[in-house]
């Protein structure tokens, strides 16, 4: 029960997916009658459904330096304001030109709360349960899929079919979002630590923990600002302690091997893998995993001396945390520190010559350097766009960006937009012909079927997401997406009676749906959240969303015209293809992140960036 606010929080912020499922299932019907009461092309189609796909990249370029700057929840506040105001000037639109602009703000709230939600979820949840709670978007996403698909599907029925009111209720949950994030969504606590507001942000954890002590986590939040300062992870032992209950990270002694029992030692070894092209930094994180307890290692998943990680000789000097949101007091504590201490020294992120601080000494009494707190550093001005060029986070950012990419070109949001044309091409009113409805209903109806279905495979996904992990779930559904799609292929290409081949067509779609939506939607957005240091959290989140976007608007802009040119079975193929690569590239490049804290996380990829780059020159 103690995590209970973090899931509270979570549920409420992923109410902005909600409503881009929402949105994704209303002009995939209302573009049915769209197109005929407009008399659109079909670039004009195109354009329509993929006006909100442009609006959304072009807000996600500077999303997160926005958020880096004015913090997460007020971006996830404006999110809530462009889908009011977009609901309404698309209930009103009297013509396409109108009706872009409308879809073109609708783009700008969908892609704050697709960049956002995700970071905010992983900033404020328990290293536990993240997973789980970061796939509650993809959760929310489908459940206002086909509650809007079982709207459409009873408009349907009506004798004349209303596409501004199909696209204009959205409304209604967009004013809920918005009353959410004004009076229940609080600040992310990492944010918050790294503008040095270390009150608030422990009044935060304290409400999203349901606990007064929260020091330990406090300790490590603030240490997560100073990753990738000279760290020396091989110098330390990383292993539970007490049974297996809590992390020490302590120095290694004579004989011991780097990284001690929760990861043999990578020294000389991690750049010669058993496969020649394997990231080493996979074979790290596996090699942690495997060490690990059975059970209460990652009830918190903590490293409460996780200080002693950086090497340091220094006296260190405490500073209340009262004063920490003082500015004069800060800046005079700051002064003081300096007047004593070499450069060298400075770099250091937590200064601890005791590695046996207690976790209360460690926020009660915290060392802080100016390395963390002072005003000029880019930690609390924004992100630094040097930042990325270094190893870890542009080790990171290849993940990232690879995962994204190859994600959008695997075709779901190509065919999530246009599943209702696709299943009436198939013939799927066949199905559905004793109860007498029109085509266009029985592919409402079957979309919000299949959608319904996506519901408890994706809460599988969020149960099996911090046991079997990230990078496991993707190796096993992935062939389950080939396999669907290429079964697809051949039900377009042999000759069956249209019965087969209603049902083949729509087995298949509801295969690749519940697989793709249990593992490869939310998987990429949550390792994306993961994997880059606090003080760039967000500008990397915005490079990795642009490229998510830019595949999104590619894939269904294009999708018309290659139903047109090369057929169903033409386009199954390519996303077959794709997904394989995605096999490939996952078994590669990704490394298992289930239960470890943000701030290990992007240590360890620092570390095996370094090291790998080590491999490379020796």
């Amino acid at each position: 029960m103690g995590a209970g606010g973090a899931i509270l929080v979570a549920i409420a912020a992923s109410m902005g997916n909600f409503l881009q499922g929402w949105d994704n299932a209303t002009i995939a019907g209302a573009i049915v009658y769209l197109k005929t009461d407009l008399a659109l092309q079909t670039t004009e189609e195109g354009l329509v459904v993929a006006m909100s796909l442009m609006g959304a990249t072009l807000i996600t370029t500077c999303s997160g330096a926005i958020s880096d700057w004015l913090g997460r929840r007020p971006v996830l506040i404006i999110s809530s304001v462009l889908y009011l105001l977009s609901a309404l000037v698309m209930l009103w639109s009297p013509n396409v030109y109108v009706l872009c602009i409308a879809r073109l703000l609708d783009g700008f709230g969908i892609g704050l709360a697709v960049t956002l939600v995700p970071v905010y979820i992983s900033e404020t949840s328990p290293s536990d349960i993240r997973g789980s709670l970061n796939t509650l978007p993809q959760f929310s996403g489908s459940a206002g899929m086909f509650i809007s698909y079982c709207m459409i599907f009873g408009m349907s029925l009506e004798t004349s079919p209303s596409w501004r009111l199909m696209l204009g209720i959205i409304f209604i949950p967009s004013l809920m979002y918005f009353l959410l994030t004004i009076f229940f969504l609080p600040e992310s606590p990492r944010w918050l630590v790294s503008k040095g507001k270390m009150l608030e942000a422990k009044k935060v954890l304290q409400r999203l923990r349901g606990r007064e002590d929260v020091s330990e986590e406090m300790a490590l939040l603030v240490e997560g600002l100073g990753i990738g300062r000279d760290t020396s992870i091989e110098q330390y032992v990383i292993g539970p302690a007490e049974a297996g209950l809590s992390w020490v990270a302590k120095p290694v002694t004579a004989g011991q091997s780097s990284i001690g029992p929760a990861c043999a030692s990578r020294r000389g070894s991690i750049g010669s893998q058993s496969m020649p092209l394997m990231d080493p930094l996979v074979t790290l994180f596996d090699s942690i995993h495997e060490k690990l307890p059975d059970t209460g290692s990652m009830r918190s998943a903590l490293f409460p001396a996780f200080g002693s990680m950086f090497s340091s000789t220094v006296e260190p000097r405490h500073v209340k945390i009262e004063q920490w949101d003082e500015e004069e007091n800060l800046e005079r504590e700051v002064e003081d520190y300096a007047d004593g201490e070499s450069d060298d020294d400075l770099q250091s992120s937590l200064m601890m010559s005791q590695p046996a601080l207690s976790s209360k000494q460690l926020i009660d009494e915290q060392t802080v350097g100016p390395a963390m707190v002072h005003p000029s550093l880019a930690a609390s001005n924004g992100p630094c766009w040097r930042a990325l060029i270094e190893p870890g986070v542009k080790h990171a950012l290849i993940v990232g960006i690879g995962i994204q990419m190859l994600q959008q070109f695997s075709g779901i949001n190509g065919v999530l937009y246009y599943t209702p044309q696709i299943l009436q091409e198939a013939g799927v009113e066949i199905l559905l012909a004793n109860i007498g409805i029109s085509s266009k209903s029985a592919s409402f109806l079957i979309s919000a079927v299949t959608t319904l279905l996506m519901l408890p495979c994706i809460g599988l996904g969020m149960r099996l997401m911090d046991i079997s992990g990230r990078r496991q779930l993707l190796l096993a559904t992935v062939p389950v997406l080939i396999i669907s799609l290429m079964l697809l292929v051949v039900g377009n290409t042999v000759e069956f009676s249209s019965i087969v081949h209603a049902v083949i067509s729509t087995v298949c779609l509801v295969v690749y749906f519940c697989c793709f939506m249990m593992a490869y939607g939310p998987i990429p957005n949550i390792l994306c959240s993961e994997i880059f240091p606090t003080r760039v959290r967000g500008l990397c989140i915005a490079i990795c969303a642009l490229v998510f976007w830019i595949g999104n608007i590619i894939v269904t802009y294009t999708l018309p015209v290659m139903l047109s040119s090369i057929g169903l079975a033409g386009v199954f193929g390519i996303y077959a293809v794709v997904c394989f690569i995605s096999w490939i590239f996952v078994f590669l490049k990704v490394p298992e992140t289930k239960g470890m804290p943000l701030e290990v996380i992007t240590e360890f990829f620092l570390f095996g960036a370094r090291q790998a780059a080590s491999a490379k020159n020796h």
